[in-house]
This record gives C-alpha cells, structure tokens and sequence, in this order.
C-alpha cells in the first residue's frame, strides 16, 4: 500500500509487510482466523461492462459466463500451446469483476485483456487505489475485514478461494483421502487503500500477520500460485491447477487443445511435488534451489517457508520420471535431505477410455475360391 503509514513492528520488503516480529506466532492466528494478512505482494483489477463476462469466458480457462453476483473462481489465461501466461482469482458484484493477481502479473494480464477487447463493451483498469487483506475462514478477522470492504451493492467484496475444494468442471490429480486444502478457507477482502490502512491501524498488534505466514499456509496446502509455480513452461496439469482454475466442459479457448491433449491422453512432463526439508543444517533453500535423485538433477524448488507444525516445507517441479522417494535440495553448497509427498502422481492425465481399433493388416480376408476346387 504505497504511502501508507508503516506498522511499529513490522518488517518490509519496499511496501510489502514481511512479517510483524514473530512469524510462527502469526501463522497460528492467521490459521485460526484472528489474524490479518495486508497483501501488499497482490494487485486488483477492475474489467466492467455488459459483455465483461461472456468475453472473459470465452478467452480464459474458466467458465465464467454465468457468473452469479458475489460467486468467487479462478480463471487462467493461456497462450497457444497450452502453458500458464496468467492466473487470476475472480469475483463478480453484478456489474463489475474483480480479478485478484499477483503483484508483477497486474499490468501484464490487463495489457493483455486490453488488446484481446476489440468491439467488447467491456473496460480493463489495474486499481492502485485497492488493498488486499487476506484471512482465513469466518472468525473475528473476517468479521474484521468485511465490515470495511468495498460493497458496491450491499455486499462486501470477499473473494473465497477456490482452492479449498474444487471448482465445477475441473479435476483433481492429487490421490490422498484428505487434501491439505481442505483446512486451508483463504479469503480475500477488497478494500481502499484508505480503509485498508485505517484498519490496520486499529488492530492489535497479535491481529496482524504478514506475507510469510500467509505463504507457509499456502505451500502446506499445495495452493499453486503466478510468482512462484509458473515459469515459461508450465502446464496447469503439473501443479494440479486443473482442481480450481481450468473447468474441462466448457467451450473453445485458447489453449484449450493441449488442456484437452494432455488430461484426456497423454501425461504432463513435469509433477508439483511437496518436500519436508531437514532442518538441522538451519539453511533454508531459495526458488530455483536444484533438486536431485542421487547424482541426477531432477527439478527446482518453487516455494519454501518455515511451517509453525511442519518446519521446513518446499514446494518444487520435478520432471515426470523423478523417483517418488526421497530427495536431496542443495542450497549454499549444503545437501538438504528431503521426504517427498507426491502431489501430481507420474501418471496424471491420459483419463480417456479410448477404444483400441483394429489394425488394418489384421483385417480377415476373403478365401481364396482356389482352395474350394
């Protein structure tokens, strides 16, 4: 929240608050819903208009063209071949929808909906003038966040992530009985800059937790997300975005072929996996951090943090042929020993019953009127 007033206490990272003095202490509220999280690392942008909904339907990952005002979703934007060039939570009031991005995907994803427009009635605007607060299920900080939200039409602006259970239409790859997710109810509140702050100010210091908590939540809870899981080759099918962001029946989009290819009849080439790092080195592995099976290097870690239950946690691609055992992380010159939890099995996708034809050089033949004389 540029020009904000800071917080005593707090940790930034330009006008992102890190954390507030006890990270551990954070996670825990935050997780039992009496602590808020100011997303500083997230933008907002408003598309309005008659046509919003059909257009982005027919140009995203997400069936959204019926849309209910206050419904939340998520959607994806992906180029011709298939991979992930933008991800948005998505939340309708009726007359607006609001897309909830990461930070350095804001003016990207709008540019890119400002050029795919043509004669849409339909508008694209990135609002700096709107905070984020995140929060975890309906206890006070909900309370909290949705009596000074935004409520165009009487009812606040809270996005209800979809991660927790599923969207309509999508598919889940992980195969465990109880998905981490299930106790991961993130939210969302749309606030002004103005009111965000005064909030804030207003909390108790034991109310407030910064981005780190919110992120150790996210990764136990396998929640993919733009600035940490997505790089130039990313499927929606490696981290199991399927579940949340990509509905399977809808209509034509683009990159929709591959979606189809690949869940229907091939397997994705690279797995999001979950790792349980060592802590006895005191080294926490950065993004990028090299992965390896014994003397082979079988992928990189995408997202890391300190769990207040797990310890060190990683989230990382590997490729599909990674072994399912355990793993080793070298960061700063130190191997990490890491238990893996898969989460997309190696063979994920091909779920097509396709029936096997019969070749043409097995065909039976006529007899041959010779052999009867």
């Amino acid at each position: 929240m540029s020009g904000a007033t800071a917080i005593p206490g707090a940790v930034y990272d330009g006008d992102v608050i890190l954390h507030v003095g006890d990270a551990f202490r954070e996670q825990r509220r935050l997780a039992s819903g009496e602590a808020v999280a100011p997303l500083g690392d997230r933008a907002v942008i408003e598309v309005a208009g008659p046509e919003r909904l059909g257009w982005l339907d027919s140009i995203t990952s997400q069936a959204v063209g019926r849309l209910a005002a206050g419904e939340s979703t998520e959607l994806l934007v992906l180029d011709p071949q298939g991979r992930v060039e933008h991800a948005a939570g998505v939340l309708d009031d009726g007359s607006s929808t609001w897309l909830l991005v990461d930070a350095g995907d804001a003016e990207g994803l709008a540019g890119w909906l400002t050029r795919m427009k043509f004669r849409t009635q339909a508008t694209v605007a990135v609002r700096p003038d709107l905070a984020l607060l995140g929060f975890v299920g309906a206890g006070p900080a909900a309370t909290r966040v949705s009596a000074s939200a935004l409520a165009p039409h009487g009812s606040p602006l809270v996005w209800d992530d979809p991660w927790r259970h599923g969207s309509a239409g999508g598919h889940q790859y992980a195969e465990i009985a109880e998905h981490p997710a299930s106790a991961f109810a993130w939210r969302v509140g749309i606030l002004t800059v103005d009111a965000a702050q005064t909030l804030l100010a207003s909390l108790d210091p034991e109310a407030l937790a910064g981005v780190l908590a919110a992120e150790a939540l996210r990764i136990a809870a396998w929640r993919p997300r733009w600035a940490a899981e997505v790089d130039e080759r990313s499927l929606p099918h490696e981290s199991d975005w399927i579940r949340s962001a990509v509905h399977l029946n809808k209509g034509c989009y683009r990159g929709q072929e591959t979606v189809a290819k690949v869940h229907n009849l091939g397997h994705p080439p690279r797995r999001l996996a979950a790792l349980h790092l060592d802590g006895s080195d005191a080294v926490l592995p950065e993004r990028g951090a090299p992965v390896f099976a014994g003397d082979d290097e079988v992928g990189s870690i995408t997202s890391v943090a300190r769990h207040y239950e797990d310890g060190p946690i990683a989230l990382a691609i590997l490729s599909r042929r990674a072994p399912a055992g355990d793993l080793v992380v070298r960061a700063d010159g130190v191997d990490i020993a890491a238990s893996q939890q898969v989460i997309v099995p190696a063979d994920a996708g091909a779920t097509a019953d396709v029936p096997r034809l019969t070749r043409l050089s097995r065909r039976p033949t006529a007899p041959d009127p010779r052999a009867q004389s």
